[in-house]
């Protein structure tokens, strides 16, 4: 299948652009990173939402980050397969992947905000109760492995880890609240370092661990969607 006519629509550090870029990355596909976001535009390729991430095959639009990330698994056979193949495995995956955008990203943005300190802790310890659970549940046979997916970047972890630097971000912000501590969650720091060093997308990935931009930019930018 061709990948000459792939546009992808997104600013860089939205997470859910990096989420169809580490799909990109993992089966290898040439694709042109559009970062400019004219709203004529987006009305033209989304018309419904209106927001990115959009891919772009050839003349075909396709939008919703998760849905992005299984057409491109889809579409191009080469590299390893990014969604389970056994349709169990495959179910289980989805679902947590949802869970991530219903349950962890709403508490995630509200921790991300300038709120008290008691509801700021709140949300931190229910965002890290739900990263655990995710961790225990998922996939029984993935605890052993690197990563959710297995020994390959996959589906579950390319959903979860496009918001590992933001995590590292909020963590800068609010040294308190981590969600990825080596001593009480080392399974989870762990996997995101090794996510943010394999080689198929630590070349793409933004990491804010040495970001040294204001906080109030900071916020702007850990919002963003």
């Amino acid at each position: 299948m061709t990948t000459s006519s792939v546009k992808l629509y997104g600013g860089q550090h939205s997470p859910y652009v990096n989420r169809v870029v580490m799909a990109l990355e993992v089966k290898s596909v040439d694709y042109e990173l559009v970062e400019t976001n004219p709203r004529e535009l987006l009305i033209k390729i989304n018309p419904i939402h209106k927001k990115i991430p959009v891919h772009v095959h050839g003349d075909r639009p396709i939008c919703e980050s998760l849905i992005i990330v299984q057409y491109i698994d889809d579409a191009w056979t080469n590299g390893h397969s990014i969604l389970p193949t056994d349709p169990y495995d495959r179910a289980t995956a989805q679902f947590w992947a949802a869970f991530v955008d219903d349950e962890f990203v709403p508490l995630l943005r509200k921790i991300g905000r300038p709120k008290g300190k008691r509801r700021k802790c709140w949300f931190s310890r229910k965002c890290l109760k739900h990263v655990c659970c995710l961790r225990m549940h998922s996939s029984p046979a993935a605890k052993a492995k690197l990563f959710f997916g297995g020994d390959n970047v996959g589906y579950l972890d390319i959903a979860l880890g496009c918001f590992v630097g933001h995590l590292w971000l909020s963590e800068m912000m609010n040294p308190t609240y981590k969600i990825l501590d080596e001593t009480k969650t080392p399974c989870l720091a762990g996997w995101a370092e090794r996510l943010y060093s394999d080689s198929l997308v630590k070349d793409v990935m933004p990491s804010f661990k040495n970001f040294s931009k204001s906080i109030r930019q900071c916020q702007k930018l850990f919002l963003i969607e």
